[in-house]
């Protein structure tokens, strides 16, 4: 039988509408930040698919890494939760490749973080960014899998090393008037040292921004899996209950059969054309076009003479050109000025060196 497949457009229908079309770009650095995800918990079903409190242990193994996921009173943190993270990696990225100084302390406006994930900005809204917080403060991590600053995703011994943490290690909501019911100003979290490790070792890839109007869970994190092992491949399959497994779903084979042939016959994933091909069993990924190899490592304009020369100047005896090929090879995408965040690259190599 042929793999199903139909044209994006038909598929608009099967998003979820988009709330801010006009969005107030003087908001924070929302208009400038791109989506950016962290590789690990895209390849690796780190949060729940239901909306409602789940409160087993999990344990997954995929060769030899494997996470344990333990939660809290509140439920193990979902994959609506996770958007928070998203935009707190998308800004700390967007910074880093400004060449702007950050730390695991992100404080932001919560009304920015709900337009740029695409949600509503009433007071229910707020209330479930707060219950969101509950979880990922509350949602233990357990795993092999590291996220050292110096790069490596395993342990450089035989020994094996274990880590638990929290996704949010701290959070602070500042509210106008009354405790309950008063204006949410300002919020501030503290990523834990493994998420931020993962930031500044650019283990993240760029996300479409229709992600956030996806509207089932399992679609999202289809799409986290295709964005992960397609890539800018032109075309990637994987066996149906290899995939159901990797998404951590909790759903019978015949019945996560019937959802990718539903979502094949949409057809409404951002990046990817989906198909499914009844023969082998097998899920068919396709790149839309969307994404490219110069997503993965930008293609960058030369530098001036006179802006090599000011950053000799920053960095006084450094060989420039050196540290240029050290920017080319750390930068995630395109700024929109070259120069600057090279400038600012090398005023934080020198920060670091004081």
């Amino acid at each position: 039988m042929p793999e199903h497949a139909q044209d994006f457009g038909s598929a608009i229908d099967h998003l979820l509408p988009e709330r801010h079309p006009q969005i107030d770009y003087s908001i924070c650095d929302v208009a400038e930040a791109v989506l950016k995800d962290l590789v690990p918990s895209m390849e690796h079903p780190f949060y729940a698919l239901s909306k409602k409190p789940d409160m087993s242990i999990r344990r997954y193994e995929h060769g030899p890494n494997w996470v344990e996921i333990i939660p809290s009173a509140k439920g193990q943190a979902t994959i609506y939760d996770k958007d928070i993270l998203i935009y707190a990696v998308s800004q700390i990225m967007n910074k880093l490749n400004r060449g702007d100084r950050v730390d695991r302390v992100l404080r932001f406006n919560p009304r920015d973080l709900l337009i740029f994930v695409n949600r509503g900005t009433g007071g229910k809204d707020y209330d479930a960014f707060c219950e969101a917080l509950d979880r990922l403060m509350g949602t233990v991590i357990k795993t092999n899998i590291t996220t050292r600053a110096n790069g490596g995703d395993m342990p450089l011994s035989e020994e094996e090393a274990r880590g638990w943490f929290h996704l949010v290690e701290r959070a602070t909501v500042v509210r106008k008037g009354d405790e309950e019911t008063g204006r949410i100003m300002h919020a501030e979290i503290q990523l834990s040292e493994w998420v931020f490790n993962s930031i500044r070792r650019k283990s993240v890839l760029t996300l479409h921004r229709d992600y956030f109007r996806l509207r089932k869970p399992i679609e999202r994190r289809v799409y986290e899996i295709a964005r992960k092992l397609c890539g800018a491949q032109p075309r990637w399959q994987i066996g149906l209950e290899k995939l159901l497994m990797r998404t951590g779903a909790r759903s019978e084979l015949k019945r996560f059969r019937h959802t990718m042939k539903e979502m094949a016959q949409s057809d409404h994933l951002p990046d990817y054309h989906v198909a499914y091909d009844d023969e082998s069993d097998m899920v068919v990924f396709r790149n839309r076009g969307t994404v490219t190899p110069e997503m993965e490592s930008p293609a960058l304009p030369p530098l001036s003479e006179a802006v090599r020369d000011e950053a000799r100047g920053i960095l006084p005896g450094a060989d420039i050109a050196v540290v240029e090929r050290e920017w080319r090879d750390w930068i995630t995408e395109a700024p929109r000025d070259s120069a600057a965040a090279f400038l600012g690259f090398c005023r934080n190599r020198q920060d670091r060196l004081i």
